[in-house]
């Protein structure tokens, strides 16, 4: 344990290991089934038949009263969007952020896809976002900081000319969907508690077309960007290792 942080047992590690598979399952199958003309609600139930399939609980159902079991963000919507009867059509990019239960520990995870034929722009901003999600866990190293994960994902993106969400963050996972500690998309090298083998943590850039600022919408929960830009969103659970970053969130 370090400063609050509770790190994980081989074991606890090795259930992480499932939960991760299972919420790779569940994106997989929703990237799948992303197309013109589904509902978002459809993607919602999808996601409940595959959690079923591998005998896991969905992590954000009724998590401070969240009403669905995944996470629908569309175009300009950057996080928890609530699934419904909006429809998706061509050229709209989607956030689907999915997490899982398993013998009480757990996995998050999020991708960012295309519907159809997208603009080059909506393109940029996904790939952008899945590269800082990639330089964040390559900064994951027993020995180095938090901040090091933070400041590898703000250059990555910033240098590329896009903003990433200051108001929302990753952060440590486990028995809990939202341990400490909170991981921020921005900071210093340097900076935060050292990281050490066995922290789980869930990196999540958000990643914008143009400004940072963000705004909830009345429903209390679906952030939007405040400019009305396009955002892109991915994440990753991984470990610390002796070697660097484990990701947890794969198949």
């Amino acid at each position: 344990m370090i400063m609050g942080i509770i790190t994980k047992s081989p074991r606890e590690i090795t259930i992480m290991r499932e939960a991760g598979r299972v919420v790779a399952a569940v994106l997989e199958r929703l990237a799948k089934e992303a197309r013109p003309g589904i509902t978002t609600a459809e993607l919602d139930a999808v996601s409940v038949d595959e959690l079923a399939k591998h005998k896991a609980k969905a992590s954000f159902k009724g998590y401070h009263g969240f009403p669905a079991h995944i996470c629908v963000s569309v175009n300009e919507e950057v996080v928890h969007g609530i699934p419904g009867k909006r429809v998706l059509k061509e050229g709209d990019i989607v956030s689907l952020d999915a997490g899982a239960i398993f013998q009480g520990l757990q996995g998050d995870a999020a991708i960012t896809v295309g519907i159809g034929k997208v603009s080059a722009k909506a393109q940029e901003v996904m790939d952008v976002a899945r590269g800082a999600l990639d330089a964040g866990i390559a900064a994951g190293r027993p020995g180095g900081h938090l901040g090091d994960i933070s400041a590898a994902i703000q250059c990555y993106v910033e240098s590329r000319g896009f903003s990433v969400v200051r108001q929302y963050s990753g952060h440590g996972i486990g028995y809990q969907m939202h341990e400490d500690p909170s991981i921020p998309n921005f900071g210093e090298p340097g900076e935060g508690p050292v990281l050490i083998k066995g922290m789980t943590l869930a990196l999540e850039p958000m990643v914008n077309v143009g400004g940072w600022e963000t705004v909830v919408m009345p429903n209390q929960w679906t952030v939007v960007t405040a400019d009305g830009s396009l955002s892109a969103h991915f994440e990753h659970t991984i470990v610390i290792t002796d070697d660097g970053a484990e990701i947890l969130t794969r198949l």
